[in-house]
């Protein structure tokens, strides 16, 4: 079995079956979120931090910070540089100025959509709304209007054939803040061959050397961190206004996708990019956050220590403090963030916005959508 074949296999493993629902296992908890932060380079463990954060980390495990020795061979550019950085909370340090590849190094990316109502799982990729994981496969696309309860959606031709973005110009048309009317009821693909010289989209990041703990944990404003493979963790995919649209953007079996702007870029973590083995009760480490602390898989359902802290993050003997991503359904692979992030990445240096500030992946604003109930366009 190939790793491509290998990864799908784990990958599907966190699905659920189409139309059966799949229960969240942790709570969104992005109202406790704060944005202080502290320059006192504590660990969030502290008594600075502890009282939002509640992890169960201390100053002699809390982490050796980033090791740029984890990425897979070709996951960076150019080999990564320290510079002097100042941090959210005001913390001046160090930081490291790396630049992933925007693809994955161990893996292809797709399949995203089937072509037909006939098609199986292994024909597509996932879709990923918040609530569930469901296949991409051909009783999906049959039953949208059931699933969502909006006799709008109707995704295939009389013939079963199911509608796909199949240009540069489709996919670019679908992936913009207002959607092209003619491409509602499309499922949205895109590939490397449609990026900019059908090359893949890098990204620069500035993350710190060393974490430095935040006065209380703080949502991302961008981007949520890189994976060792070489891929941006991108902020939550806009399902709402992707729905509005009557479009589905497709995920492969890996919880990543294309945007024209953003290149490809992850969603939900579902597996894929791991580098080591996994100390007993944890599970494997597969990225790093924006604030430095390592990201490891999500914990299989009902598996979940009891010391995770609203970040969802813990601390290990052998992996010191670090998060666990969510469970791919939820569109949110980084709960909240512990340590302070460089204040250069809020403005776009090390992150920037939600999917680079670009158009949202196969989204238009709820006001420039079809409303519900609305028959679908003439294909």
């Amino acid at each position: 079995m190939t790793r491509h074949l290998q990864l799908r296999s784990a990958a599907r493993s966190l699905r659920r079956t189409p139309l059966l629902a799949v229960p969240l296992t942790a709570a969104l908890l992005l109202s406790s979120c704060g944005t202080s932060g502290s320059d006192d380079g504590t660990d969030p463990s502290s008594e600075s931090a502890s009282s939002s954060t509640d992890t169960s980390a201390d100053s002699d495990t809390a982490s050796t910070g980033v090791d740029t020795a984890l990425f897979l061979d070709g996951a960076l550019t150019e080999e990564p540089t320290v510079e002097d950085c100042t941090l959210s909370g005001g913390t001046e340090t160090t930081c490291y100025r790396i630049t992933v590849s925007g693809y994955p190094v161990d893996h292809e990316t797709g399949p995203f959509c089937p072509d037909s109502i006939t098609d199986s799982a292994e024909e597509g990729g996932i879709w990923l709304d918040g609530e569930n994981v469901y296949d991409l496969d051909g009783a999906f696309f049959e039953n949208l209007a059931e699933t969502y309860d909006d006799d709008g959606w109707l995704m295939y031709d009389e013939n079963g054939d199911i509608y796909v973005t199949e240009t540069q110009e489709e996919f670019e048309a679908a992936a913009r803040p207002d959607v092209d009317p003619d491409l509602a009821n499309h499922c949205v693909e895109g590939s490397l061959e449609w990026l900019e010289n059908g090359e893949p989209i890098t990204t620069e990041v500035l993350i710190p050397t060393t974490p430095v703990a935040a006065e209380s944990a703080q949502t991302s404003q961008g981007n949520n961190g890189i994976t060792l493979d070489g891929v941006v963790i991108a902020a939550s995919a806009p399902v709402e206004a992707i729905l509005s649209a009557y479009t589905i953007a497709a995920f492969d079996d890996c919880g990543g996708h294309y945007n024209p702007f953003e290149g490809y870029h992850m969603h939900g973590a579902t597996g894929c990019s791991e580098v080591g083995e996994a100390e007993d009760g944890d599970t494997a480490m597969f990225g790093y956050a924006m604030d430095g602390y390592a990201v490891h898989s999500p914990f299989e359902e009902g598996e979940e220590p009891d010391d995770l802290d609203e970040c969802n993050g813990h601390t290990t003997e052998t992996a010191g403090y670090h998060y666990h991503a969510n469970p791919a359904a939820e569109n949110q692979v980084i709960e909240c963030l512990v340590g302070q992030t460089s204040a250069s990445a809020e403005g776009g240096d090390g992150g920037g916005p939600p999917d680079g500030g670009g158009p949202p992946d196969g989204a238009a604003p709820p006001n420039g959508a079809p409303p519900a109930g609305a028959a679908p366009p003439e294909q």
